[in-house]
């Protein structure tokens, strides 16, 4: 006679209590690496909207892909949109979030899991700006972005180095690449964008890959920034030493999907990311979901809650 499957046991009140109060110590503890030290840190786990004098950052959860979106209460810049099998979730999320318009869609590069969405974003939203690298890729996905961008009269903008994309209190220069038409690796033809609101900074990294991120070094580019989002969903082809050093980062947010056949994040990466010398706390959204920060230009809390959306 089979034997009669086990039931679960029920934690108990002085169990679920426990795990409770450790989470929001973590929460807590969060928070505190992100604030300039004054205490003043705040546990949210309602999801609203900015408010006039923050910022909003949203890492979110799209698979194997990247997709960002950076909110006002007036502007709204989408970096990314994920593979186009994701995107039912980006257009439900931008929907959650009340967004109307894109003062700017950025393609870092023109892979199919940073592009694949962007077309469904531009069928659903009115879009007043693309800006892009000076990269090429063979790919039906990429040619018919461009056909829909130049049939909808969209003002496609290739960007400098140095240059700024300004959607009013959201800036974010230009550190990469210098040159993306030369580069053999598309990767490397990657944006790098920091984005500065008052002492609080964010670093958007694209795929870029280590033979880029010596580059900016080399540069003398300033690249510090609270918040990391790491390159190539944490791949080992990015995130070297001398790089993480300079970033100096409280927190680095990984974009990969569960399960992924890449194997991302890389062991590698992850060791040097949790160096206990470091510091650095990391988020990923395979395991984290979407990652929802917002800022106020002197603290960056984290949103333990919202931005759920199904496809």
């Amino acid at each position: 006679m089979a034997a009669a499957p086990k039931k679960k046991k029920k934690r108990s009140a002085t169990v679920k209590t426990f795990i409770m109060i450790v989470f929001a110590a973590a929460i807590v503890a969060l928070l505190y690496r992100f604030s300039d030290g004054n205490g003043s840190l705040v546990s949210v786990e309602v999801f609203e909207l900015p408010a006039e004098n923050e910022i909003r950052v949203c890492f979110l959860e799209v698979g194997q892909g990247d997709s960002i979106l950076i909110q006002t209460t007036e502007n709204a810049v989408l970096i990314d949109a994920g593979e186009y099998s994701s995107r039912r979730k980006v257009l439900a999320y931008l929907r959650e979030s009340g967004i109307e318009t894109l003062d700017y869609v950025i393609a870092t590069h023109p892979h199919n899991d940073h592009i694949g969405g962007i077309q469904p974003v531009i069928n659903n939203f009115q879009v007043k700006n693309v800006v892009m690298p000076d990269a090429v890729h063979t790919t039906s996905t990429f040619e018919s972005l461009l056909k829909l961008i130049d049939n909808k009269n969209i003002p496609l903008t290739v960007p400098n180095v140095g240059d700024v994309i300004k959607a009013g209190m959201i800036e974010l220069k230009v550190l990469a690449p210098e040159d993306a038409a030369s580069q053999s690796n598309v990767n490397n033809a990657s944006l790098v964008l920091r984005m500065v609101y008052g002492d609080t900074s964010f670093l958007f990294t694209g795929d870029a890959e280590w033979q880029m991120e010596r580059e900016i070094l080399e540069s003398g580019r300033d690249v510090r920034a609270n918040i990391l989002k790491v390159a190539h969903h944490g791949s080992n082809t990015s995130t070297m030493d001398e790089f993480l050093d300079a970033v100096r980062p409280s927190s680095a947010v990984i974009s990969c999907g569960v399960n992924n056949v890449y194997g991302h994040p890389d062991p590698e990466v992850l060791e040097a990311l949790n160096d206990p010398q470091r510091g650095i706390i990391v988020l990923r959204t395979d395991e984290n979901g979407s990652v929802v920060m917002v800022t106020d230009g002197k603290e960056i809390k984290l949103y333990t809650g919202g931005l759920a959306a199904d496809e």
